[in-house]
């Protein structure tokens, strides 16, 4: 499975509040609606930023710190990005984004920046970036996990499996 688009980067301690704001966590209950709000607090502009599809966000350490909300990583989804790629994930968001078949990719992010085109091989766990033609490996998905990403999620994944498999 391959993904490719243009980098958004970020920094460290991108937290799920800042992902989407707190004050919109009950007003807004639809996710298309919500996603409009994406990072605002971080960049108003930011939603400007997207080409849904073809948009990778970059960033630090610990992305996706703090609540356990699952819109977090509902809103970037909906939003059109294809994949985050970060040095180290907090764990509960990494899991509700695997959740919802939102790939996340933990590697070294130093050497990507701003709007470098990239293209993300899950299968091996290659990221390249083609506008400084370079490569950075990261360890593979298990196949459990590149099926909860191919069935978009671990819903999907139930409904056509009727259940998990004996191995994960």
């Amino acid at each position: 499975m391959k993904i490719s688009g243009r980098a958004i980067k970020l920094g460290d301690n991108i937290n799920t509040d800042f992902i989407i704001s707190g004050r919109y966590k009950f007003s807004i209950t639809d996710i298309k609606q919500l996603s409009r709000h994406i990072m605002e607090d971080i960049d108003p502009d930011f939603p400007k930023k997207i080409t849904p599809g073809k948009t990778i966000i970059v960033a630090g350490r610990n992305f996706g710190m703090g609540s356990s909300r699952e819109q977090a990583p509902l809103v970037i989804k909906e939003a059109g990005i294809t994949a985050v790629i970060a040095k180290q994930f907090a764990r509960i968001f990494y899991r509700n984004g695997f959740n919802i078949g939102l790939p996340l990719i933990e590697l070294d992010s130093d050497k990507i920046s701003e709007g470098d085109n990239l293209s993300i091989d899950l299968d091996k766990g290659i990221v390249r970036n083609l506008t400084k033609k370079t490569q950075a490996k990261f360890k593979p998905f298990s196949k459990f996990m590149r099926e909860l990403l191919k069935n978009n999620g671990i819903v999907n994944y139930f409904r056509k499996h009727k259940g998990l498999p004996a191995v994960i």
